[in-house]
């Protein structure tokens, strides 16, 4: 509505005198302002704010008369009369400058053009020279109260009790005057016949106002009473006057009059307002509503602010401003909305919280069109102050508004745009159109002026602007107004913008201009004679890309209607002109329809039709039908808006007729705030005429009025329509004032039935919000607005204060409000559950809406939860049931529990159901992130048994799921059950050293050395959830037994999650997901190799070596090797059968990066960098990490090649040299160093060198399967290490494997299982899988000799897995043939102290701290 913007000015008055001015008086057009001191009348001009003439008394005459008190101007602003202290009326003429016209005016260089000045520098008009004459004074011989001009008389109260009318000519016509005691006072009009009353003696009026509309004077009495004096005819006299009281009123201080809305505001001595209306019917004072602070939002002064000390209405009576003795700015909107007030936050506040003195003020008052309050204050603390010999220099002070363009122009309430106008510049809120750009690209902050926004088209406009470019940001695109078309015709009083918010018009003084956001320019009138020959009267609009005006044409003296095309040049000549008969007081448009209010109160509604048989685009315009409002308008000035609308009371029968309801069926008017509708005549027979067109209807009479809603300010109503959301485009939106917003919404029968006879067509909905609203976005159920925002100030030191640290800067921000769980909720309290459901379910796919049932149950908890009272019929149930019936049911509960304070919980779970139920039902519907938000409501009202029963079931279910960050939180919430605490996590690390201590690798071997593996996930977790520090603790085998740092408590919790890990660890092994098991190892820290060990001779045995290779196929995504085509001619010696490319196999390789891509979204793929199961493989030790000091991932330098010699045989990948962060992509594997051009590689050795890699999965996969072919190798699970080695076609693997078996450690049953599984794998070879068959042909020297070999019997428990003297005589190294030395395989020696050249596998398992060292020594080179 109204919004401060920026601090305010101060204007110093350059004359310097000892008088302080205590009164100020705007003219009727308020150009003028009449600033009064004692002895001392000044006439200031309004732009430029400068003082034209001032008026000082002699000592002499200021004796005879006394000091000035009043003034009061003539409506022509040709007179002023001003009331002495002594009882003296004194007029005065206000005479034009004769010989110098004009007393500023703007300079310009010499030769140039009229050069632009510079917005702000307001030297745009020339300021008249005027003078004053004073004409004989008027003796009234009794103290002045107050004065009140009218037409050609001058109204004065006197405190002797009289009421005298002065003509303002005061020669020609003498002075009737009115004794009080004289006029009938009654409580309504009808009753005041019963003579005069009697207590009105001694009785004076202390302030008067009149209002037109009401043709009568709200009076103040001295005794604080208040009243309306109307006469009863004509004419002012003695015995045709009469009187009403408002009663109980008895401490009024002030009045002001709203003529548009008929209102009168009482200021009182309470410190609020009483705003009274006059019933039509009785003629009774009926207050309408109160102005005043409310404790909840000003809880320091609501109630300290003194007596209200004057009120004034903004020129357009929209808002008022109220100003207390004890200082202090408020603005109301008209029915009460409260907008600014300057007695709280940062307007009474220093940044150091120490409080300043409020604002104390004499006098105020609008300026032209509201776009400045000119304000005098009566406080020390603006005024700069001299020595005490010199003079002051007295100033004004001068607040600067931004205001809604709904004010005077509410054409624009049918757009989704909000328009905000200053004195100089506009306010856009629309964003791009495209949505194509991010918005901050067309961002610009709302306290620059000087830059013009940039900005973006779309040929063809969206219809509905969507979310994205309405909500984009919260800045305004700020449009500055031509300077030039500004400097003649300022003020701007109407501007308007179009549909997609890329085409704003403004019209001043004469004339108006037009902008385009796109093209970022401004199109004037090239004629400036044209400009100057036309005002805009009625409004303007914008219809698609034509500009409609009404306005008024000098020459012509005729009212037009106007239709400018924005694409040509602005002239009469491309202008679609209609002349009107009466004056245009209000303007709208409707699709392609004009409606236009007249001021002989009549309505006229007209056609528009773009004309395609002229050259230029034109529009015709056609008269299509009058109605007369005479009868039931009072007067034209007291409409407020006209609305032409597809809405209608029976809405419910048009079910079957849609184009009916895309046509003007009503007319709104907003009558001073009573909404009247006006529908259409359906009662008759509705017949076409014949000799109309087809398309074309005689329109239909309209109906009487009736009235829909009080107090309403705003109308916004749709022209679009849309199937899916009816209720929300056939609405009726209305902003009340303090009432908040009511929306008329209308009901539909559900799926086509009959509608209920009992049930009505539309329902009146009321509902709060906390913005003001400015426009509605139907269909994303939002209320767009703006609010003031204030910035801080006050670092400047001073004597005195500047206005800078009085006052904050003011910005205005755009605000927006859901509000469609407020409909929800009325719709509810008036079992019209049905209804609800359907609005709901047609908006159920915006984004927000899980947020709007949240709201709807929270506010509803929260205020039937903490009721003192018994509620006889709560609503809970009903939303909870309500809540049902949509799929985020179970988040929306638990996410306002969880917002919810712990004492309403078990009132919120009365009406919902059980925690326990909801919490089953989210586990059935897999919906675990929701579940654990249950977990923590059951942790607060069951006992820890149960929330440990859940829990379990939660973490089991995660695990399943492999869900590793809700499982690592389920590890820390069980610890926590089990230590007693609650609600928080344990405040010391929980360890336990292991009855049989694991050999400290595995996920060690890959990790971080510092994180022992007895810490469990909590410490894994620790990096990225900051749970808890134990990254540095001395844990695992170098902790002494009797430094255990862990309570027992927390001993047996550990053990209860262990078990659960290894139940889990068993379910994945038995099912053969090996690739889950690492990712559930890498992930919760689990300590796979020791626990392998303990399970080596139960479930870590392999019962089908078929099956099990075929798992890992499709686990990793890994192809069967296939048969070569060309095996006879292979170049490669000693039989050996290579695989090679089949064309099968081709579209398997090319889909190679599909593969990776779809195994990087499986559930169990790991999702942060930081807990990569692979991260460390190999070569990730502490001086690999720092060698390769990049911030991001780790690049390392591994080259590999095919060898040709040996292929796959010699374990590149031995878990040493490849990493999942290698810099190598899953298709560059053959990228090899320098040393590859020395070799000359044939044709066909190129060929099998891509074959060979055909028959390889993804790189990813291999490197995960090398990871767990060394975790199965430090825990001596045989079996899994040939079935990983068979796979990987390692021949190596198995060498290594059958050398083992040599050892007397080795249980006979593993020899027996693998010698059965690599004959079984050999007979599947043989008959489905031929391609193995190469693979297994190379390793025969092994499976012969593992056919030979003695079993011994060994007792299982005598194998030690740290027993590596024999396991280190494995040939690892294979040597290649001497044809092939150049690839022969080296490891350096050259590693630091300590490192052996032994790979990993062989480590003693005793040296956790040698083998950091290690494997920083390995590095995989050619040769």
């Amino acid at each position: 509505m109204y919004f401060l913007s920026g601090w305010p000015r101060r204007l110093l008055c350059p004359l310097r005198s000892d008088e302080r001015p205590f009164r100020i008086e705007p003219s009727a057009q308020r150009f003028y302002l009449a600033v009064l001191s004692e002895t001392q009348i000044s006439i200031w001009f309004s732009r430029p704010s400068v003082l034209i003439v001032s008026y000082i008394e002699s000592g002499k005459a200021a004796a005879q008369f006394g000091f000035y008190q009043q003034v009061e101007w003539k409506l022509d602003d040709s007179m002023i009369a001003v009331a002495a202290a002594n009882g003296y009326v004194l007029l005065f003429d206000i005479i034009g400058g004769l010989d110098e016209k004009y007393l500023y005016e703007p300079v310009y260089p010499k030769g140039s053009a009229r050069v632009k000045v510079t917005p702000g520098y307001k030297e745009e008009q020339c300021a008249p020279a005027l003078t004053l004459e004073m004409k004989k004074p008027v003796d009234l011989e009794a103290p002045i109260s107050c004065l009140q001009s009218l037409q050609e008389d001058l109204l004065v109260a006197t405190a002797d009790g009289f009421l005298h009318m002065l003509h303002w000519d005061s020669v020609s016509n003498g002075r009737r005057a009115v004794n009080l005691c004289t006029i009938p006072f009654s409580l309504d009009l009808q009753s005041s016949r019963g003579g005069p009353c009697l207590d009105l003696d001694g009785v004076y009026i202390r302030d008067l106002e009149y209002c037109a509309t009401l043709d009568g004077f709200a009076v103040v009495f001295d005794d604080g009473r208040v009243g309306f004096i109307t006469p009863t005819a004509n004419r002012l006299s003695t015995d045709q006057l009469q009187g009403v009281w408002a009663a109980d009123v008895t401490d009024g201080t002030c009045v002001a009059v709203n003529n548009k809305y008929r209102l009168m505001a009482f200021g009182c001595a309470s410190g609020s307002v009483l705003v009274y209306m006059i019933d039509s019917s009785t003629g009774c004072m009926q207050l309408s509503h109160k102005l005043e602070l409310t404790p909840k939002h000003y809880p320091d002064i609501w109630n300290k602010t003194g007596p209200v000390k004057m009120i004034r209405w903004s020129p357009d009576c929209s808002v008022a401003m109220v100003t207390w003795e004890c200082g202090g700015l408020s603005l109301w909107s008209v029915f009460g909305a409260h907008l600014i007030c300057t007695l709280g936050e940062d307007f009474a506040y220093r940044s150091d919280g120490t409080k300043k003195d409020p604002l104390k003020i004499s006098s105020m008052s609008w300026g032209v069109e509201g776009y400045h309050l000119w304000v005098i204050s009566s406080s020390d603390s603006t005024v700069t102050e001299e020595d005490e010999e010199k003079l002051q220099q007295n100033t004004i002070l001068q607040f600067q508004f931004i205001k809604s363009a709904l004010t005077v122009n509410p054409c624009t309430s049918n757009q989704e745009q909000v328009l905000l106008q200053g004195e100089d510049r506009l306010y856009v809120t629309c964003g791009d159109p495209t949505q194509t750009q991010a918005p901050s690209q067309c961002v610009l902050d709302s306290s620059s002026s000087s830059s013009s926004p940039v900005q973006r088209s779309s040929s063809a406009a969206p219809l509905s602007q969507g979310l994205s470019t309405l909500l984009g940001h919260k800045h305004w695109q700020v449009v500055q107004i031509h300077s030039t078309y500004l400097e003649t015709n300022w003020p701007i009083r109407f501007a308007a913008i179009d549909w997609s918010g890329q085409c704003v018009a403004v019209a001043g003084r004469r004339g108006f201009a037009h902008y385009s956001l796109y093209t970022r320019k401004w199109k004037l009138f090239g004629n400036v004679t044209q400009e100057q020959n036309m005002t805009v009267t009625g409004g303007l609009a914008w219809w698609n890309d034509f500009v409609v005006a009404a306005c008024y044409n000098f020459i012509d003296r005729q009212e037009e209607l106007r239709l400018y095309v924005r694409s040509t040049n602005l002239d009469n000549a491309f202008a679609s002109i209609t002349k009107l008969h009466a004056d245009t007081l209000l303007l709208n448009v409707f699709r392609n329809m004009v409606i236009l209010f007249r001021a002989d109160c009549s309505i006229c509604l007209y056609s528009i039709e773009r004309r395609h048989d002229s050259p230029s685009p034109s529009a015709s315009v056609e008269l299509l039908q009058e109605v007369s409002m005479s009868r039931y308008i009072p007067h034209p000035g007291l409409v407020v808006s006209v609305t032409l609308t597809s809405v209608r009371t029976e809405s419910g029968i048009t079910l079957k007729a849609p184009q009916q309801a895309c046509s003007a069926e009503s007319i709104l008017l907003n009558l001073a705030g009573q909404l009247i509708m006006l529908q259409r005549d359906r009662s008759g027979p509705q017949v076409r005429e014949k000799d109309a067109p087809a398309n074309h209807s005689k329109l239909l009479p309209f109906c009487a009025p009736v009235v829909l809603a009080q107090c309403v300010e705003s109308v916004w109503t749709s022209s679009r329509s849309n199937r899916k959301k009816r209720h929300l485009m056939e609405a009726l939106w209305l902003s009340c004032g303090e009432a908040g917003m009511k929306v008329w919404l209308p009901l539909f029968p559900r799926d086509h039935r009959k509608p209920h006879s009992f049930l009505s067509r539309r329902i009146m909905l009321p509902f709060h919000i906390n913005i003001y609203p400015l426009t509605v976005l139907f269909e994303d159920a939002l209320i767009l607005g703006a609010s003031n925002e204030t910035v801080l100030f006050d670092g400047l030191s001073s004597s005195t204060e500047p206005l800078e640290a009085l006052f904050p800067f003011c910005t205005v921000e755009r605000t927006s409000q859901i509000y469609l769980h407020h409909i929800l909720r009325q719709l509810l309290v008036r079992n019209l559950g049905e209804q609800a459901l359907m609005l709901a379910q047609s908006c159920a796919s915006l984004p927000y809406f899980p947020h709007v049932l949240e709201l709807m149950v929270h506010v509803v908890l929260e205020e039937e939860a903490t009721s003192r009272e018994p509620i006889p019929d709560p609503l809970l149930p009903t939303v909870a049931k309500f809540v049902t019936e949509f799929p985020l049911f179970l988040q929306t509960i638990v996410h306002c529990a969880r917002k919810t304070e712990y004492a309403l919980w078990n009132y919120l779970f009365a009406a919902v159901g059980n925690p326990k139920d909801l919490f089953e039902e989210c586990l059935m519907a897999q919906d675990l992130d929701t579940a654990a938000s249950y977990l923590i409501i059951l942790q607060n009202m069951e006992v820890p048994a149960v929330s440990r029963q859940h829990a379990t079931l939660l973490f089991n279910t995660a695990l399943e799921q492999g869900k590793w960050d809700l499982c690592r939180h389920m590890i820390r919430f069980l610890k926590a059950i089990g230590s007693g605490e609650s609600e928080t996590p344990p405040t010391t690390p929980t360890t336990q050293v292991r009855e049989e201590q694991s050999p400290s690798s595995g996920f060690e071997f890959f990790r971080n050395r510092s994180i022992s593996l007895s810490q469990s996930a909590d410490s894994i977790a620790a990096g990225k959830f900051n749970l808890q520090k134990t990254m540095s603790m001395p844990t695992g085998p170098s902790c002494k037994s009797g430094e255990r740092w862990c309570k027992d408590s927390d001993s047996a919790e550990n053990l209860y999650i262990d078990v659960m890990l290894w139940r889990h660890a068993r379910h994945l092994l038995e099912q053969v997901r090996l690739r889950d098991l690492g990712c559930f190892s890498a992930q919760l820290g689990f300590e796979l190799i020791g626990w392998l060990c303990r399970e080596r001779t139960r479930v870590a045995r392999v019962d089908d070596f078929v099956t099990a290779l075929k798992c890992l196929h499709k686990d990793f995504l890994w192809p069967f090797p296939v048969i070569p085509a060309c095996t006879i001619s292979s170049p490669l010696k000693n039989g050996r059968c290579r695989p090679v490319l089949s064309s099968r196999l081709l579209k398997s390789q090319s889909a190679d990066s599909l593969l990776n891509s779809e195994m990087d979204t499986t559930p169990p793929q790991v999702s942060t960098a930081n807990h990569r199961w692979l991260d460390g493989l190999g070569a990730v030790s502490k001086e690999l990490d720092s060698a390769s000091s990049h911030g991001g991932p780790q690049t390392q330098e591994a080259f590999l090649s095919p060898l040709i010699s040996k292929g796959e045989e010699c374990s590149i990948g031995s878990a040493t040299d490849l990493t999942e962060t290698s810099s190598m992509l899953d298709g560059d594997w053959t990228m090899v160093d320098e040393n590859i051009s020395t070799l000359s590689l044939s044709q066909s050795e190129l060929e099998h060198i891509s074959m060979e890699l055909a028959n390889k999965g993804p790189h990813k996969s291999q490197v995960q399967l090398r990871y767990l072919l060394h975790v199965f190798m430090e825990a001596c699970c045989l079996e899994w290490c040939v079935v990983i080695g068979l796979i990987l076609r390692d021949a190596a693997v198995i060498k290594q494997v059958v050398c083992f078996l040599d050892s007397p450690e080795v249980p006979s049953e593993t020899v027996q299982s693998i010698r059965a599984g690599l004959m079984a794998v050999d007979r599947w070879a043989s008959s489905d899988c031929l391609g193995y068959k190469a693979f297994l042909n190379l390793i025969r020297p092994e499976l012969l000799k593992l056919m030979e070999v003695e079993v011994e019997q060994v007792q299982p428990d005598a194998f030690q897995p740290t027993g590596a003297s024999k396991l280190s005589e494995a040939p690892l190294l294979l040597l290649p043939r001497a044809e092939d030395n150049s690839t022969l395989h080296t490891l350096p020696l050259d590693g630091p102290a300590g490192a052996s050249t032994r790979p990993l596998e062989d480590t003693p398992l005793e040296q956790p701290e040698d083998e950091e060292l290690e494997e920083a020594s390995y590095d995989c080179t050619l040769s």
